[in-house]
């Protein structure tokens, strides 16, 4: 429960139910924490006498206050904007809902404050840009999706920002009060047993992938062009001409920190690709720039930022060898004459998997992919989380099928051939205990999971000052409690 003080201010907030056209505040002056009483009810003294000199123009409105946190009738117009645009629809009044969703992230991200958890910067910039490039996949470019939003990329980018954050600041919470809940293989047994047949959920077609990769070898000319530009942006920065930022911005080929002026977040050792790391955690200096450093994504040239514990923060530009067509097609016809082989019986596809594979993600596995979900690791794909290549090329074969040589973009973004095999495929069905007994455990496990969340929320609303306008006081809610008054 808040104290009285904290009670009073957001009472008044709620009070302050208009903002006149021509009063000078803005809809920021009502939600602003760091106001006093005295300046809440100035904002309503102002208010009424604009109200007694002309009509007035409503521009915003706080209609909920939960804690000492406003929700703004423009939050919710917002909310309601974006999940039209995406698509998404709640249950019941969206009029009543929407503003309870927002609530109830309030809830989560007060929670979170509370327990420390975190978002990195890295994590809020790329959650963005993916973000980005989903609707300009939608709508078709970035002019298109300026003039939709109306506001420029920057503009854009500003508006996600809070918004990514404080998603998965929540989210985050969610899964934290949730991670010690488990389920035993005896409720599971007993949930679907009490359960309609027709209730029991669908699986779809899943497939086991074999693969084959060959990565087109790179001209010697070629690597060595590349390496003549990272030593000329080198000089550039050293000589003063330019910054190690600007270069990173025009030239680096890493999609993820180019924006950052090549710029990463803090990372320790492990995460990072083993001669980079030797390289970027060998630095003391952040004037100077890095000798050429060759990973599995390209060559590099680095900069210190930063030192922290055993983490670091260093800024790169990566460059990236261009593939010639006839390496390429050299590539193709060497995995297109070992498909013959293991057709012939020569060898086995496990056996040219483990051999001739230079997926090393894969190669110690028989070249079995390998599905990394929420819920662990298994060699089971649908089919839509294929990468687009492979999945077109399984969708042509049968089982113990091998596809003709196809060119992809592996996970490194670098261009590689490869053959894949059909291992196995499940049709779609309705889970069993026997076949399906993972999938049906983890119904269990999210339905358990929602009950617990359901009962925090009643909770925490139970000791959370919650007040709202008389117009939402009707409304059916998916959690109790809300009206206290």
């Amino acid at each position: 429960m808040k104290n009285l003080k904290s009670i009073t201010l957001a009472a008044m907030m709620l009070s302050a139910v208009f903002v006149t056209a021509n009063s000078g505040l803005s809809s920021a002056a009502l939600t602003a924490k760091g106001s006093t009483a005295n300046a809440a009810k100035d904002t309503v003294t102002q208010s009424k006498q604009a109200e007694d000199i002309e009509p007035v123009s409503v521009v915003d409105e706080v209609i909920w206050v939960v804690g000492d946190e406003a929700i703004l009738l423009s939050d919710v117009e917002q909310l309601r904007a974006q999940m039209e645009a995406e698509g998404q629809q709640l249950p019941g009044n969206p009029d009543c809902r929407l503003p309870e969703k927002i609530a109830v992230q309030k809830l989560f991200l007060h929670q979170a404050e509370l327990d420390s958890i975190e978002v990195t910067e890295a994590e809020i910039a790329q959650g963005v840009e993916q973000q980005i490039n989903y609707w300009i996949s939608m709508i078709g470019s970035k002019e298109k999706l300026e003039e939709y939003r109306k506001m420029s990329m920057t503009q854009i980018r500003q508006s996600l920002r809070d918004d990514f954050k404080n998603s998965q600041l929540a989210q985050r919470m969610r899964d934290k009060l949730v991670e010690d809940i488990k389920v035993s293989p005896a409720e599971v047994r007993q949930y679907f047993k009490e359960m309609p047949e027709d209730s029991i959920p669908f699986v779809p077609t899943e497939v086991e992938v074999q693969i084959i990769t060959r990565t087109p070898r790179i001209k010697i000319e070629e690597t060595n062009r590349v390496k003549d530009e990272l030593r000329k942006y080198t000089e550039r920065v050293t000589s003063g001409e330019t910054t190690f930022q600007t270069l990173a911005r025009f030239y680096s080929e890493d999609p993820g920190s180019a924006r950052f002026g090549g710029e990463m977040d803090y990372v320790g050792r492990g995460m990072l690709d083993p001669a980079f790391a030797a390289v970027a955690f060998n630095l003391t200096d952040p004037k100077k720039i890095s000798k050429i450093v060759e990973s599995e994504f390209g060559f590099h040239i680095i900069q210190l930022v930063d030192k922290r514990g055993d983490k670091i923060k260093v800024r790169h530009i990566l460059r990236k060898p261009r593939v010639d067509q006839e390496d390429i097609d050299e590539a193709i016809s060497m995995l297109d004459s070992l498909v013959t082989d293991i057709t012939n019986n020569k060898f086995s596809f496990d056996e040219a998997a483990t051999f001739v594979s230079d997926d090393k993600d894969t190669r110690s596995n028989k070249g079995l992919m390998v599905n990394s979900t929420e819920m662990g690791r298994t060699s089971k794909f649908r089919m839509q989380d294929l990468p687009t290549e492979v999945a077109r090329a399984v969708e042509q074969l049968k089982v113990g099928e091998i596809s003709p040589a196809f060119t992809m973009t592996n996970n490194r973004g670098k261009t590689v051939c490869a053959v894949v095999k059909l291992k196995a495929r499940t049709e779609g069905h309705r889970a069993t205990i026997t076949e399906d007994f993972q999938i049906m455990k983890d119904v269990v496990l999210e339905k358990r999971k929602s009950e617990f969340i359901q009962n925090w929320v009643k909770e925490k609303i139970k000791k959370t000052y919650v007040r709202m306008k008389d117009r939402y006081k009707g409304c059916d809610y998916e959690y109790e409690g809300w009206v206290q008054e």
